[in-house]
């Protein structure tokens, strides 16, 4: 059993902190304060090839793993891009994988491509005002006239909506009432974001400000039968194959945040002198960065498990949200012990680590629930009844 980065992943690794050293504190606490979206940073990792790691060669991509796509997402938020950097292209990395899993050649060809090199931004169009995380009570419905279907319904959380060109929308198909199972009669498409019959509302949020996130009115949208991914009914089960995915790099973003932020306190303890001597002499202060450490390290090793079952093809649910849980938490207690080691200095925006702090509340509390991972574990690992 062997814990070490592969070279290829070394490589990756290096690489990306290449890039994100000419996106340093400045860069970010602009985008933090103005807003607006990282158009630099995500033209430069299009241009270097990095957008489509996952993509297979044969359509664009490096055809890598999504081991290798969470050093990656690891070390852009290390660098001090954070969650902004990393929700920037992290639809890039998971978002197209039922595409690649289940769309046809055609589809695969005319959509895959575009998305590696860069040239178009898409968002996630699955969360909806009322259902929450309860995904197979979604109300939006798609309704099949010929050969295209209309689209009327809300969304709610959609990152990326104020730039993005195409939507990976996940809608009721056949009404719930109709169908066997609660988990059929949901459609998957990937399509054009008609501004004529999608209203854009952005949420104003506590953090990772340059990252837009929205709520989504839809009236009329027409979409081609073509850009209907896989059968009819069967969506749910396909945007299932992009949610494993999405906890671990989640979980790899989490951690680089926490590792960021643990790095930045450590410096500013083995500074700061307080009483004639660092406060990082202290064990009041030595004790939760070390802790912090062993909490990051133990996610990592989680989150990697995963991403090695999924890239086995084995089943990864259970390991994919206990990286999830155990990283938001781990990245959550490094960016408050960091801000804490500052002290009122942590407090200011110069220092950089209260960002940490508000952005590290997103992987903490998306794509699913701390609560949540829990029912999850208890009842497909423990056996327990289910709760919800």
């Amino acid at each position: 059993m062997n814990f070490e980065l592969t070279k290829e992943q070394e490589s990756i690794r290096d690489s990306i902190e290449r890039i994100c050293a000419d996106f340093g504190d400045d860069y970010w606490l602009k985008r933090d304060r103005e807003g607006g979206f990282p158009e630099e940073f995500f033209q430069q990792l299009a241009k270097d090839g990095w957008l489509g790691i996952c993509i297979p060669e044969a359509y664009g991509g490096s055809g890598l793993k999504i081991a290798d796509a969470a050093v990656m997402m690891e070390a852009i938020a290390r660098s001090g891009a954070g969650m902004s950097g990393a929700s920037a292209i992290h639809i890039n990395v998971f978002g197209l994988n039922p595409v690649v899993v289940f769309g046809d050649e055609q589809q695969k060809q005319r959509m895959l491509p575009p998305m590696a090199r860069g040239e178009v931004k898409s968002c996630f169009g699955v969360t909806e005002p009322n259902t929450g995380l309860n995904t197979t009570q979604l109300k939006t419905r798609a309704i099949r006239k010929g050969d295209h279907y209309v689209v009327s319904g809300a969304k709610v959380w959609i990152s990326t909506a104020q730039v993005a060109d195409k939507i990976l929308l996940l809608t009721r198909t056949t009404p719930l009432e109709e169908v066997k199972q609660h988990s059929d009669g949901l459609s998957l498409f990937y399509t054009d974001f008609d501004r004529s019959k999608i209203d854009v509302r952005e949420i104003e949020k506590m953090g990772r400000k340059c990252v837009d996130s929205n709520e989504l009115f839809i009236e009329g949208l027409e979409v081609p039968v073509e850009d209907r991914i896989g059968e009819e009914g069967k969506g749910f089960k396909y945007i299932l194959h992009g949610m494993n995915p999405e906890r671990i790099l989640i979980a790899s973003e989490a951690i680089g945040l926490g590792r960021l932020a643990l790095a930045r306190a450590t410096k500013y303890a083995g500074e700061r002198i307080v009483f004639n001597r660092p406060i990082g002499q202290n064990q009041a202060i030595q004790h939760p960065l070390a802790r912090c450490w062993i909490q990051l390290e133990a996610a990592w090793l989680m989150t990697m498990q995963a991403a090695w079952q999924y890239d086995q093809n084995l089943n990864p649910g259970a390991a994919a949200n206990a990286a999830k849980y155990l990283a938001g938490e781990a990245g959550f207690d490094a960016c408050q012990q960091a801000v804490m080691t500052h002290g009122g200095f942590g407090y200011a925006k110069e220092y950089h680590v209260e960002r940490y702090l508000r952005e590290c509340m997103v992987p903490r509390i998306a794509p699913i629930s701390p609560e949540l991972v829990l029912c999850y574990i208890a009842e497909r690992v423990l056996g327990l009844p289910k709760s919800y």
